[in-house]
C-alpha cells in the first residue's frame, strides 16, 4: 500500500510484541487511551486532507500531474504541511533532507528536491512491504529517494514509545520532516526525533506535523525548553497544524533534560494527562499553543519593528514609498490575505517586510482626522481571536486579531480605546 491507495483512519499495524515489556505496552496503552478522550476532534480533523483545488494547485507547481496523489487525510500529510516542505526545499535548497514516515511527503519532498537544487531525501518507515512499494511508487515518476525499513524496535532515553532503528542518516541535515511514528504507539513518540537535531546545519529547519494535537503541543513545549537555538513555531495552516523549527545561534548551549529527573517526569506527565481530562479539554478550537504570550510578543515585536521601519523610511528623502495596494497579487504571491480598509482611509506605503518564516506585509495608513497607523500582516498564531486585543510597545498601542491563519495588528499612538475602535472598523464582528 503506496500513498496512492485511499487508506483507513488508523494507521498500518506494527505490533512488535516479542520484546515489548507488559508494563509498557500496558503504559503506553493508558496513554493512547487519555488523549485519545481529548484529541479526538484533531484525529476527525485529519479525515481531511485539504481542498481539492489546493492539492491541484500544489501538484500545478511540482509540474505532478492532478492524479499524482489522489487520497490525502486519515494519517498521511495534508496539503498544508506539503506547502510547507515545498516551500522550505525552494528556500533553502538542502543538500541532505531526512523525512521520517513515508509516504505523501516523500513524492511531494523528492520533486521539490529536483526542481530545486537536486538534494537527496533520505526516507525511514517501519513497514518494510510499505517502503517497497513506495520506492516503485517514486520511481514510477522519475524520482530516486534513499527509502530504508527503519522497524520500531529502538527505545529511547527520554521520551516513550518505541523508535525508529535508524540507518544511514546523513552528519548534517538541513531539512527533517517529522510525520512518524504514529500517534497510537504513543502520543508523545515523535518527541524522540529530537536525536537528530544535533545534526541541523546552521539555518537548518524542522518540520513537524500533525502539530495541532495535544501530544505533540506537549512535544513542542519541551522541545523549546531543550533546544533554545531552535525557535519553534506553531502555523495553522492546514487541517493538522504544522510546527516550523529554525536554527539560529549555534553558540547557545543545549539544556538537555538528565536521566535523575526520568522518574519526576514520568510523575509530572501523568499529572497533566488528569489535569487535561479533568479540565474538558477537548473542544478543539479551544486548545492554544501552550507559551501564548511568547507567541503574542514574537508577532507584536515584528508589528513593531515594521512601523519603526516605515517611520525611518517616510523620513528619508531617498527611501520611495509605493501607496500602491493590489491584494489579488499579494496573496497569490505570498498567501498573505487582506481585509477591506475603510475606503476613507488613506494609504501611504505598502511593502513587503521580512521575518522569520516568510514575508509578511507592512502598511502605513492616514485616517480622515489625520491619524497615522501602521498596519501589519503575517501568518501567525497569538492568543487573539476576531476580537482584538490590546498591548503597548513603548508609546505605541497596537491592537492584534486572527481571522483563520492570519494575523493582523493595528498601530498607532492615540488612546487604548481609540485604536480598539479602529481596529474594530477593520476587523470582522465578533
Amino acid at each position: 500500500m503506496t500513498s496512492r491507495e485511499l487508506t483507513g483512519f488508523l494507521p498500518l499495524d506494527d505490533r512488535h510484541g516479542t520484546d515489548a515489556q507488559w508494563s509498557r505496552r500496558l503504559s503506553d496503552m493508558a496513554w493512547r487511551i487519555g488523549f485519545g478522550a481529548i484529541g479526538w476532534p484533531w484525529l476527525l480533523a485529519s479525515l481531511s486532507g485539504g481542498r481539492k483545488a489546493d492539492k491541484r494547485a500544489l501538484l500545478d507547481d511540482l509540474g505532478l500531474a492532478h492524479d499524482a496523489l489522489p487520497h490525502l487525510g486519515s494519517w498521511k500529510a495534508d496539503v498544508g504541511f506539503l506547502r510547507h516542505i515545498v516551500r522550505e526545499i525552494a528556500r533553502l535548497r538542502p543538500a541532505h533532507v531526512v523525512e521520517l514516515g513515508a509516504g505523501a511527503s516523500s513524492l511531494v519532498a523528492a520533486r521539490a528536491l529536483q526542481l530545486h537544487g537536486g538534494g537527496q531525501l533520505h526516507s525511514f518507515d517501519q513497514h518494510g512491504g510499505f517502503v517497497d512499494a513506495t520506492r516503485q511508487w517514486l520511481s514510477d515518476h522519475g524520482l530516486s529517494v534513499d527509502i530504508r525499513h527503519a522497524p520500531l524496535t529502538q527505545d529511547s532515553s527520554d521520551w516513550p514509545g518505541r523508535w525508529y532503528a535508524l540507518d544511514g542518516v546523513p552528519e548534517q541535515i538541513d531539512l527533517i520532516i517529522i510525520d512518524g511514528p504514529p500517534w497510537s504507539v504513543h502520543p508523545l513518540v515523535r518527541g524522540a526525533a529530537d536525536s537528530l537535531f544535533a545534526r541541523l546545519s546552521p539555518q537548518g529547519v524542522v518540520l513537524l506535523d500533525d502539530a495541532a494535537r495535544p501530544g505533540e503541543r506537549l512535544v513542542a513545549r519541551r522541545w523549546r525548553k531543550r533546544w533554545p537555538h531552535i525557535d519553534f513555531r506553531l502555523v495553522k495552516d492546514g487541517t493538522k497544524g504544522t510546527l516550523v523549527g529554525r536554527r539560529r545561534d549555534i553558540s547557545v548551549p543545549v539544556a538537555n533534560d538528565n536521566d535523575r529527573g526520568r522518574t519526576w517526569r514520568h510523575v509530572q506527565r501523568a499529572a497533566g494527562i488528569a489535569a487535561l481530562i479533568g479540565a474538558g479539554w477537548i473542544a478543539r478550537g479551544e486548545l492554544g499553543e501552550f507559551p501564548q504570550a511568547a507567541q503574542a510578543s514574537s508577532f507584536l515585536d515584528e508589528a513593531a519593528a515594521s512601523r519603526r521601519a516605515g517611520l525611518l523610511r517616510q523620513a528619508m528623502a531617498s527611501q520611495v514609498e509605493s501607496a500602491t495596494l493590489n491584494p489579488q497579487e499579494i496573496e497569490a504571491a505570498t498567501g498573505i490575505v487582506l481585509p477591506d480598509l475603510p475606503r476613507d482611509w488613506r494609504i501611504t506605503d505598502v511593502q513587503l517586510f521580512p521575518t522569520s518564516d516568510s514575508p509578511a506585509i507592512a502598511m502605513s495608513l492616514e485616517t480622515p482626522r489625520g491619524e497615522h497607523l501602521s498596519f501589519f500582516a503575517d501568518r501567525a498564531e497569538t492568543p487573539a481571536e476576531a476580537k482584538p486585543l490590546i498591548e503597548r510597545r513603548a508609546a505605541d498601542v497596537v491592537a492584534y486579531w486572527e481571522v483563520g491563519t492570519m494575523a493582523y495588528a493595528l498601530t498607532g499612538q492615540a488612546a487604548p480605546a481609540r485604536i480598539m475602535e479602529l481596529a474594530g472598523s477593520v476587523a470582522p464582528a465578533g
